[in-house]
């Protein structure tokens, strides 16, 4: 991975090429890049400009989520199925797309730095123990990067994302990465900011020394 990275293109590409193991993943992703295959390409390095975050305080719940959330007989896990929960995101279908860009190297890659430590599942349980609904995503140095979600129940994804963002609040971290715009984040309230403005966010967490899924720290007396 070239540091300082190129000017992206376009579509945000910055690099072409490369290993697919789990140090070029990891170091790719503490300066703000992501890999993103794509079929019949050599594998492709992504730092979008502008960049697609999340903010807490920006965060919309709409009424009907809002109330399904209240509701809801769904219980809550962190890392509890990372595997399972990966290999559902891949066999999700996706609109307008025949595969998936979650390669069998993509898999082998995430569930190594899962046991280091740096990727993580969020995962919705229904009441008979099957799985909802959950996301997977990329934490390094304070910054939790998404990467994909899969539903099996109507809403799932989306409370996971809220459970994700109560638990990061909960260890002081009051925003995701999202990588690029979706309309279901778009509604949530996610904006887009420039690439560099995004790095400088980077910069910060990692000089505060925060690890999202550290236990929190105790109240203070």
């Amino acid at each position: 991975m070239p540091v300082p990275l190129p000017e992206p293109t376009p579509e945000g590409i910055v690099a072409v090429g490369g290993p697919l193991d789990p140090d070029t993943v990891l170091e790719a992703y503490r300066h703000g890049v992501f890999p993103w295959p794509h079929p019949g390409l050599p594998l492709l390095w992504f730092s979008p400009d502008p960049r697609a975050v999340l903010d807490l305080p920006d965060l919309h719940i709409p009424k009907r989520l809002a109330r399904t959330r209240r509701t809801t007989a769904l219980r809550f896990t962190i890392d509890h199925a990372f595997d399972d929960v990966i290999t559902a995101c891949r066999a999700s279908p996706r609109p307008g797309q025949s595969g998936t860009w979650i390669t069998h190297a993509m898999l082998r890659t995430y569930k190594t730095l899962h046991a280091r430590g740096h990727a993580h599942s969020v995962e919705a349980w229904n009441p008979d123990g099957t799985l909802a609904g959950g996301l997977y995503g990329i934490c390094v140095d304070g910054t939790f990067s998404g990467e994909s979600m899969f539903h099996r129940v109507d809403d799932a994804s989306k409370l996971c994302v809220l459970h994700l963002m109560d638990h990061l609040a909960a260890r002081g971290i009051g925003w995701i990465d999202i990588e690029t715009m979706t309309p279901h984040f778009e509604a949530l309230g996610a904006k887009e900011i420039p690439r560099d403005t995004f790095l400088a966010r980077m910069a910060v967490e990692r000089a505060r020394g925060r690890i999202a899924f550290d236990p929190p720290a105790p109240a203070t007396p």
